[in-house]
């Protein structure tokens, strides 16, 4: 071969291998504005996810809390009471505060005919529940049974129109508070 053809060939070698090399500017912005756009429209979903999680403490507990009235009221007759003592004669091993909900009892009714528990967020972002359980005489048979209900915080805290958590029950039977009507809270 001659050597001209020789240089010329080793030159169109060494200029193809350069232009190989790496990315260009255009491409490396084009693959970042990629990875931002698919991060904008994850991560929210993601926190939302987290927020649900959380919110399944309180709905478990809270469900718990009302099968625990319940079998404390047919060995008993009567509701637990608010006391610290008397939450823990439910028997459940929970704690009334963890890092995302205060547990709280409450009393109400004539003669303790009902309760009420509820789950009250420490965090925004997430929902607060109530939940309860009444006492209701069947006239057929006079047995004393109980019906018992969970509401979910239609809002979370921090959010405007956000149920404050300190809503009870009414006598009038398991229904969430405020009736039929409310918009703080939905039945589960």
């Amino acid at each position: 071969m001659k050597t001209e053809l020789k240089a010329k060939f080793l030159q169109h070698i060494l200029r193809k291998k350069k232009e190989d090399e790496g990315f260009t500017l255009i491409e490396l912005l084009v693959v970042i504005i990629i990875i931002g756009i698919l991060s904008a429209i994850a991560l929210p979903s993601f926190l939302n996810q987290a927020n649900k999680a959380k919110q399944s403490e309180a709905r478990t507990y809270v469900g718990s809390m009302n099968r625990a009235q319940q079998a404390f009221y047919a060995e008993n007759g009567e509701f637990a009471g608010s006391t610290a003592a008397d939450f823990g004669k439910l028997g459940l091993g929970v704690k009334t505060d963890t890092t995302n909900y205060q547990y709280k009892i409450t009393e109400g009714g004539a003669g303790g005919t009902l309760v009420t528990n509820r789950a009250l967020p420490q965090k925004n972002a997430i929902k607060a529940y109530v939940g309860g359980v009444i006492q209701s005489n069947i006239a057929a048979t006079s047995e004393a049974t109980t019906l018992s209900v969970l509401c979910e915080a239609v809002s979370a805290k921090g959010t405007t129109g956000a149920a404050a958590g300190t809503e009870a029950l009414t006598p009038a039977g398991p229904e969430c508070p405020g009736g039929a009507t409310s918009t703080t809270y939905k039945r589960l």
